[in-house]
């Protein structure tokens, strides 16, 4: 029996994920485990499987065959076709996506209450102090009114963040935040996730940023072919990769030669 502090935050199992029914494989008996307060970067090829672990991890995709533990307790597995999802887990878990998912028709205030109102039956004018809170925070407190339309691209997705926080996740998921934004805000939504990572918070990071990837993680996890081809700290994968594979991808993304 392991100790609270081995307990891995999550661990992936022999993960697979096809579609089409098995024509296309995405995940190919993918295995990772995360510690608590581990801020892992995933990164590969376009196709590699990086953003389907991401959903999967959420719960919002169904896989074929494998098993995710969360905290020490079983969160996801599939056995004889279907997948089993315990949403209480799922709860603890929060995702922000590469187009802001933000409700057009609700202010910014708005988006952040309806979740912690609505699902957990929080206090309306509790959880507007602590939407206020967030928003202050990341230097949103004057657009508390304003509608998403009426946003940037890096205010939109800095408000899916808060959004995201307001349900108190153990862990954050990042999908490609940064990647339809305009060069000019990508640092502020970055900025916004370096500061949540100074606090400890466990996340997972799919991004084509390199520098980013450097700069937050405490391990980068190369993805290709649906499994993990290489995984280590930082410094290491990005600068001196071990693997033929990973290293023909970073001198194609660095534009290098190692």
């Amino acid at each position: 029996m392991s100790s609270p502090s081995t307990t891995p935050l999550v661990k992936m199992e022999g993960l697979h994920k096809s579609y089409g029914n098995g024509a296309v494989k995405v995940l190919q008996g993918l295995d990772i485990e995360m510690k608590p307060g581990d801020r892992v970067v995933v990164i590969g090829p376009s196709g590699g499987g990086k953003s389907t672990l991401l959903r999967v991890l959420m719960g919002l995709e169904k896989i074929d065959q494998g098993s995710i533990s969360f905290g020490g307790k079983p969160y996801i597995s599939a056995e004889g076709g279907k997948t089993h999802i315990d949403s209480k887990v799922r709860r603890s878990i929060g995702m922000v996506f590469q187009h802001y998912t933000l409700f057009p028709h609700r202010d910014v205030i708005g988006n952040l209450i309806l979740a912690p109102v609505k699902v957990r039956g929080e206090n309306k004018a509790e959880a507007r102090e602590r939407a206020m809170a967030l928003l202050s925070r990341f230097g949103l407190a004057h657009k508390a009114n304003a509608y998403p339309a009426q946003l940037s691209g890096g205010q939109k997705q800095r408000v899916a963040i808060a959004r995201a926080l307001m349900l108190d996740p153990k862990l954050m998921l990042f999908d490609e935040v940064t990647s339809a934004l305009d060069p000019e805000l990508v640092a502020e939504v970055e900025q916004v996730i370096l500061q949540l990572a100074k606090q400890d918070l466990p996340m997972v990071i799919v991004t084509h940023d390199m520098w980013f990837a450097r700069n937050i993680a405490s391990r980068v996890i190369f993805c290709a072919g649906g499994v993990v081809v290489e995984d280590g700290p930082p410094d290491q994968v990005l600068g001196s990769p071990k693997e033929e594979r990973t290293r023909e991808f970073i001198e194609r993304v660095f534009h290098i030669k190692h």
